[in-house]
Formats: C-alpha cells, sequence, structure tokens
C-alpha cells in the first residue's frame, strides 16, 4: 500500500478508540468529531513553560533535581533530534504497510539509561494525582514506547509521568507547585496490538454504540 494511502493514527486517535470505537470509526472515517468544548490555555502554556526549564538542565547534563531520586539515567541530549520529537509534524512515526496504516507521535521528551530509551511526559494538574491515575495514559506511554522502538531506539519498557500541580500562591503571585514523578512500566507490543486492532475497526462497518460512552448518542443516525 503506497503511503499516502496510509490511514494515519497517533496516541491521541489509539486513546479515542480504547473510549469508544463508534466514536473513533466516526472521526476517522466519516470526519465527525465529538462536540468539544473550550480548551483550556493553561496546560499549554505550562508544557512550553517545563520543556525550557527541562532544557537548561539538560544543557548542563543533569536532571532537574526535583526529580534526581526518582528517574534513572540521564536527559536525552541530541537537542536537534529532540528539537523534532517534540513537533507533532516531524515526530516519530511508525509505518506498518501491512497493516495499512502510520502511527505518529510528539514526545515531551526522553531519558537514556544505559543505552535503553523512556519515554518521559509532563502533566499538569489541579490536584495530585489518584495512586492509580497513571493507567489513563497507559495506552500513550505504550504507544511511545512502541514509536521509540521501530525507529531504532531501544526502549527500555518503562516511562516517566512528571506531574505538576499547584501547592500555594506566594506573595507576589508567583505559584508553588508540588511535583510527583511516576515509573511504568510499557508495552510496545501492546500498543502495537492495539494499533492494528484499531485499523481493523476502521476497515469493518460502525461499530454498535457503546454502552458507557456519553458521547455515542450524539451519532444517532450516522
Amino acid at each position: 500500500m503506497s503511503a499516502d494511502k496510509l490511514t494515519r493514527l497517533s496516541p491521541s486517535s489509539l486513546n479515542l478508540f480504547r473510549e469508544c470505537p463508534r466514536c473513533f470509526w466516526l472521526q476517522m472515517n466519516a470526519g465527525i468529531h465529538r462536540p468539544s468544548g473550550p480548551f483550556p490555555s493553561l496546560p499549554g502554556g505550562m508544557d512550553g513553560v517545563i520543556k525550557k526549564y527541562f532544557d537548561t538542565w539538560r544543557k548542563k547534563g543533569e536532571l532537574p533535581p526535583e526529580i534526581r531520586t526518582a528517574v534513572e539515567g540521564r536527559l536525552f541530549d541530541d537537542d536537534d533530534t529532540l528539537k523534532k520529537w517534540r513537533n507533532w509534524r516531524t515526530g516519530l512515526s511508525f509505518e506498518d504497510s501491512e497493516a495499512g496504516g502510520t502511527l505518529s507521535g510528539a514526545l515531551d521528551d526522553c531519558v537514556l539509561d544505559n543505552q535503553k530509551y523512556s519515554p518521559l511526559d509532563y502533566k499538569t494538574r489541579g490536584w495530585a494525582p489518584k495512586e492509580n491515575g497513571h493507567e489513563f495514559y497507559q495506552g500513550q506511554l505504550d504507544a511511545y514506547s512502541l514509536l521509540l522502538k521501530e525507529n531504532g531506539y531501544p526502549e527500555s519498557g518503562i516511562a516517566y509521568l512528571v506531574y505538576y500541580f499547584p501547592r500555594e500562591v506566594k506573595d507576589g503571585g508567583a505559584v508553588d507547585f508540588n511535583v510527583e514523578v511516576r515509573k511504568v512500566k510499557t508495552s510496545a507490543q501492546n500498543a502495537l496490538k492495539e494499533f492494528r486492532k484499531a485499523l481493523e475497526v476502521l476497515r469493518n462497518p460502525l461499530p454498535l454504540k457503546h454502552s458507557a460512552c456519553a458521547f455515542c448518542s450524539w451519532g444517532e443516525g450516522h
């Protein structure tokens, strides 16, 4: 199958597939997207600030002090490559011509330890993460591990979630943030299976309504 005919998926579209195959099918095959409200700008602004902060420590060859006891290894220090990985247009990509699709995604950051690569993702929240909160991001982290592996970067089988959430407002208006790190086991194989299963769903008729999906009634008549 030629590259221009391959179905392009991303970790976020796979997340939609995981939530509801019907909504996923409607978006990918019919261009019908779930209704959405205004998107908060704060997480995007925080993402850019955190990237710049990590880059200052990258130049020093060190991890930021608040994560040193929880993260093994060092920050990936190829600035040009990381700049590409962070951009969704030039991020890591995996073409599976046999399955008929391409998976692509943009990484926040990456840790290198003993020649193994671990995705590192920043998350800004309004409160402390729950004990099992990382489970919501499992598919995303698995997909990042798959993308690293398929691009010749041996993946470690783990990823790091770095949570930032507010603690207090100091005099002058500066906000002090708590930082928590979660080490998550990943499976590139699980991501590959899910990717191929999603492509198979797209080749078949519209799935039935998903009983647990609040948006399925929106798709009535399609």
